[in-house]
């Protein structure tokens, strides 16, 4: 279970249960704090842990001019739901940052942790899930983190050799445990006092719910992650929300024990709604990143809609705009506020990572029919972007549960070739061109008539 000493080497591509996708290294910032100094501008990067090693800084680790370039970062995602949401989208945002400054960097599935429940954050105990339920929800994240992975790859490349993109899955080291033999090994080197003082662990005592054993023992297996990054792949460095600080104190305090290495965390910020609450699944304002939770469209309307306070910052932490381009956007907008460029701009870049470059197509259909009343967007929709656009869509339009109620499937003839969603489309093309313009101009006339009564003596 525990290793004498760290094993240095670069993760192979092939022997490992993973994902990987070699493609070089590229150009390092310049100066060993560009990268660290550039992603803190941008405020991508919040804190870093340690302040200072006993050994090495922080810096010097992504220093191309010393033997330690490249380094090895990784980050955790829990799959207690089929998906990813916004909320995570920037940690992984994070993992790509380091990615294209020439480093490996690994996404880690919590396949193991997620049946425990991360404290942090929370007011009170993640509802438990069945081993089945982790098991698929598992499957579906790594399918989603590699379509993510692709669509960095093929759609944001800046013309330079990047780092290693590696998905992994904890559950590959754990399934191989025996409970008491894990505790006799690791338990010992974790102190009470020390896992109880964390600000997550303190919070959730502190309520009337109260800790489970489970939930306390869930930053030792975040911890024992890391110390098996560190031995198998030399990863040095562990990226996560701001919630998550204790736990990679955790991680850190348990490395440094048994090796005397060092190692670092780096948090990215968390997004909050316009409330100040959370974004994500259990807060039930999650933002998904799989199309079946949450369309294309209504993705990039998420964006569109971002109040005028939050679009800059959006614009640097959801894009690999440069700087000095977002500076250009936002002059831009001051001159033309009512196009809402800079909106638009964040919806496009971030949807376009998502879902592709035919997802952002799909957006721009959808929402040129809705909100421009473009009758040949219409026409080229297909059946799924129309079922996407309609739950966007006024009640009043959303008559596809009134059509399959109304009219059965037996009464269109087969011949035809058409379906519920296809006639609807044909009538939403009759309303746009006829209905409404007409209650329209009813409206305008009735409007005229009664103030030609009012101004006539």
């Amino acid at each position: 279970i525990l290793y004498t000493r760290p094993i240095w080497r670069r993760p192979s591509f092939g022997p490992f249960p993973g994902y990987s996708c070699p493609w070089g290294w590229r150009k390092a910032h310049s100066g060993p704090q560009g990268l660290l100094a550039a992603q803190k501008a941008r405020g991508l990067f919040k804190d870093f842990f340690p302040e200072t090693g006993t050994k090495i800084e922080l810096p010097e680790l992504f220093d191309r001019g010393t033997a330690s370039f490249p380094q090895t970062i990784y980050c955790g995602f829990d799959p207690t739901a089929d998906s990813l949401h916004v909320g995570p989208l920037l940690a992984l945002l994070g993992l790509f940052h380091l990615q294209r400054a020439g480093h490996n960097v690994i996404a880690l599935v919590g396949g193991a942790k997620a049946r425990l429940g991360d404290p942090s954050g929370r007011t009170k105990e993640r509802e438990a899930l069945e081993t089945e339920r982790v098991r698929a929800n598992a499957r579906a994240l790594r399918l989603g983190l590699e379509a993510l992975v692709a669509n960095h790859q093929q759609l944001f490349t800046d013309g330079r050799s990047w780092g290693s993109f590696t998905v992994l899955d904890n559950s590959a080291w754990y399934q191989k445990q025996h409970l008491v033999d894990f505790l006799a090994a690791v338990g010992g080197h974790f102190r009470m006092g020390t896992l109880l003082s964390r600000q997550s662990v303190q919070l959730r005592l502190k309520s009337a719910e109260g800790m489970s054993l489970a939930e306390l023992f869930y930053q030792v297996l975040q911890a024992y992650d890391f110390y098996y990054l560190f031995q198998r792949y030399g990863c040095r460095v562990q990226l996560g929300g701001s919630d998550q600080l204790g736990n990679i104190m955790s991680g850190y305090e348990f490395i440094n024990k048994l090796t005397g290495e060092d190692v670092f965390g780096i948090t990215v910020p968390l997004i909050t709604s316009t409330t100040g609450a959370k974004l994500g699944k259990s807060a039930g304002n999650g933002v998904w990143l799989n199309r079946d939770k949450t369309s294309p469209f209504e993705l990039y309307q998420f964006f569109v809609r971002q109040p005028e306070d939050s679009v800059e910052r959006y614009l640097k932490l959801f894009t690999f705009l440069p700087l000095p381009e977002i500076d250009h956007i936002m002059q831009l907008h001051v001159k033309e506020p009512e196009r809402r460029g800079p909106q638009k701009r964040l919806a496009a870049e971030v949807t376009k990572l998502v879902h592709g470059r035919e997802g952002l197509d799909s957006a721009k259909r959808c929402t040129q029919a809705l909100y421009h009343s473009s009758i040949d967007a219409l026409e080229v929709m297909s059946d799924q972007e129309l079922k996407e656009l309609f739950k966007e869509a006024p009640d009043f339009l959303n008559f596809f549960s009134i059509l399959e109620q109304q009219m059965p499937f037996q009464m269109v003839p087969e011949e035809m070739g058409l379906d519920v969603l296809r006639i609807s489309k044909y009538i939403l093309k009759f309303i746009m061109l006829w209905f409404i313009p007409r209650i329209i101009w009813g409206i305008l006339t009735k409007y005229v008539y009664v103030l030609n009564l009012i101004t006539t003596p």
